[in-house]
């Protein structure tokens, strides 16, 4: 059975919402969901790359028979009942392999849910295979050498972004409804910036994290992308709220995220960081789109300034943010690189941060957590004046596929792989909640994406002013990927 059409429009390019009240109304069913989504799957993942280990399309279509049984007895599980999910391959997902994207763990099999993915499961989603990503998470530009490279929905010659780069594809190309990814150094954001679509790297705690160790206050965080910030918030809605396996987590419901969010934005007081006053190296034409989007924010009602820079050294935070970084990746990779054969297998980058973390003492690591401590507090004061903060979502355009990552930036050497993204560290560091929106594209149809961030612990109102821009400027409905038509 082909894909149902409702009014000459595929139900793989339904909003999220519009897909889980369709099938809890009977108005459609989980299979014919099933199959828009799988024959859309078959025709353009094979392009891409953006879902691997994709399971057998019978099985699928089994476990939607049996969704839609349960629909048939009044049984409905949550709002993701029925929907396809693929989990991004650095998370759990029992039944499948969790490569994170490493030959080392190239036949490593989830034996258990992740905390999300149960949450996810439990809502009703029907897990079809895992998105891609690179090794280990590592760099924003998703390939590795157990399934090779994702492409960008825009333009197969350029990057996807990453780490969740097989995510957004999937998203900006229809393959499944929603989302789930990851973030630490802009790995929600920057691909949704590169394939024109929502990414919303959340406060730490509010959605549950790994448990591996639970008590660190972390840098990376899980949460949801989608093409319209309505979806991106029914998600959250899923993942969000406190486990008490997980002490640290947010002891506020989900469900708050499920709300309407059309708000007056009227009045609301947006500060534009811009490049940090040219301590931010970026390609030319990304400033001007942003600009042009916090126009869009004005003929709103919204008030945008060109913020002051905080109060502390930026140079000082990026590299005590690269210490944290490097240790984490260290211990929980220690015993990889420990041994020579896997360390063989590990990329440079990876090898690299190994390297790095393994000089970093008890005392530096402290140290380092002062320091973000000094740099929050800068940043929260800007909230004194400012609802939003404002920066671009990346330095550069989604640059070529066999780019591993950009050394040069116009005149400016890139001394670390993740130097060019450098733009997404200090709302990390801040531990802000921020969304990358839609900005437009440039003249060679590249997309772009400005972060909006709020304070800690309030991603309701980054969601507000996110949905209102989405409402003003409607940037993916306004431009969808080549692909989808054929071109």
């Amino acid at each position: 059975m082909a894909g149902r059409s409702v009014a000459g429009t595929d139900i793989a390019d339904w909003d999220a919402i519009d897909v889980t009240k369709a099938i809890a109304d009977k108005t459609v069913s989980c299979a014919e969901v099933m199959t828009a989504y799988l024959d859309r799957i078959e025709r353009l993942n094979p392009v891409v790359n953006a879902i691997v280990s994709l399971r057998d399309r019978e099985a699928i279509m089994a476990d939607a028979r049996r969704a839609d049984e349960e629909i048939a007895a009044g049984r409905r599980r949550g709002p993701l009942h029925g929907l396809p999910q693929a989990i991004k391959d650095l998370a759990p997902c029992k039944g499948f392999p969790n490569t994170l994207g490493s030959p080392i763990h190239a036949n490593t099999m989830a034996e258990t849910d992740g905390i999300m993915v149960e949450r996810m499961r439990a809502a009703g989603a029907i897990f079809i295979g895992k998105t891609n990503v690179p090794e280990f998470g590592l760099g924003s530009n998703t390939y590795n050498p157990v399934f090779g490279p994702t492409l960008n929905a825009y333009d197969q010659s350029r990057t996807a972004g990453g780490s969740s780069g097989g995510a957004a594809v999937a998203l900006a190309l229809g393959m499944l409804p929603v989302a789930d990814g990851s973030d630490h150094g802009g790995s929600l954001r920057n691909p949704a910036a590169y394939n024109n679509v929502f990414g919303l790297r959340p406060s730490y705690g509010r959605v549950p994290g790994g448990t591996d160790e639970i008590f660190s206050t972390a840098l990376g965080v899980s949460g949801p992308m989608a093409r319209t910030v309505p979806d991106l918030a029914l998600l959250l809605s899923v993942q969000a709220g406190y486990d008490p396996r997980i002490p640290t987590t947010i002891r506020e419901d989900g469900s708050a995220f499920a709300k309407a969010l059309d708000t007056d934005v009227s009045g609301w007081r947006v500060g534009w960081l811009g490049d940090l006053g040219g301590q931010i190296a970026l390609e030319p034409g990304i400033r001007e789109l942003c600009e042009a989007g916090l126009k869009a924010l004005e003929g709103i009602g919204v008030k945008v300034e060109h913020a002051p820079l905080p109060d502390f050294p930026l140079e000082e935070m990026f590299q005590n943010w690269i210490r944290l970084r490097s240790a984490g990746f260290a211990a929980a990779r220690r015993a990889d690189y420990a041994d020579p054969a896997k360390r063989a297998l590990l990329k440079p980058e990876a090898q690299w941060e190994a390297e790095q973390g393994a000089t970093v003492s008890a005392l530096d690591f402290e140290a380092s957590l002062r320091v973000r401590t000094a740099w929050y507090e800068a940043v929260r004061r800007l909230f004194d004046r400012y609802d939003i903060l404002v920066l671009p979502t990346a330095q550069v355009f989604p640059f070529p596929k066999d780019v591993t990552w950009p050394r040069r930036i116009g005149e400016r050497e890139m001394d670390t792989y993740h130097r060019w993204m450098q733009v997404v560290i200090p709302f990390t560091m801040a531990n802000l909640p921020a969304i990358s929106v839609p900005v437009g594209f440039n003249e060679a149809g590249l997309p772009m994406g400005m972060q909006l961030a709020g304070r800690s612990g309030d991603e309701l109102s980054v969601l507000r002013i996110a949905h209102a821009y989405d409402q003003a400027t409607q940037w993916v409905k306004r431009r969808r990927p080549g692909l989808l038509s054929g071109a």
